[in-house]
């Protein structure tokens, strides 16, 4: 069992004009680093000359996703696409947002595509119901016991799944057949 902290990549999925997902990731990259059993970094994918070599080297990864018509952004899924073996028997935790539904019907779409890359997603999410209208102009929530406490869940999650395989692939390696 190793004892470094697991690393873990959040991944900003949005990549349009006025994008919300950095307000987000932020946010929850704050809360992350307040564990001592992680190493969080935050992943852009508006920034596509670091994406490959951050997510190359993570344990374990947290999309924060809009819902964009029922589902997730276009470049989200042209790096899932484009990383197969990045996401081998790891974890995939999700932080979405979007009007009514909170960006859940997203998370459930992206399940089925991680499940087929050999990922292990998390049960538990955080969602924000309403987007821009949870946080302050401080780039925080104005409400945040709830959401802190589905944080909190999620990392828990993403952290035991997270050792468990890492431990795993060092003893024995996974393979997709």
């Amino acid at each position: 069992m190793s004892a470094e902290p697991l690393r873990v990549a959040v991944i900003v999925a949005s990549t349009r004009e006025g994008r919300f997902g950095p307000t987000v990731a932020a946010w929850f990259s704050g809360v992350a680093r307040g564990r001592t059993d992680l190493a969080v970094e935050i992943v852009d994918l508006a920034d596509e000359d670091t994406v490959t070599k951050q997510l190359g080297v993570a344990d374990a990864f947290v999309v924060v996703t809009p819902e964009y018509n029922h589902s997730y952004p276009a470049p989200l899924k042209a790096v899932i696409d484009a990383h197969r073996d990045e996401w081998l028997a790891k974890p995939v935790g999700f932080v979405s947002y979007g009007g009514l539904s909170g960006g859940l019907r997203a998370v459930e779409h992206l399940r089925q595509v991680f499940a087929e890359l050999h990922a292990v997603t998390v049960r538990d999410t955080v969602s924000f119901h309403g987007g821009r209208q949870c946080f302050g102009a401080d780039g925080l929530p104005t409400d945040p016991s709830d959401c802190g406490a589905a944080a909190q869940r999620l990392l828990g999650q993403v952290a035991w799944w997270g050792q468990t395989l890492r431990d795993a692939r060092e003893t024995r390696p996974y393979t997709r057949a």
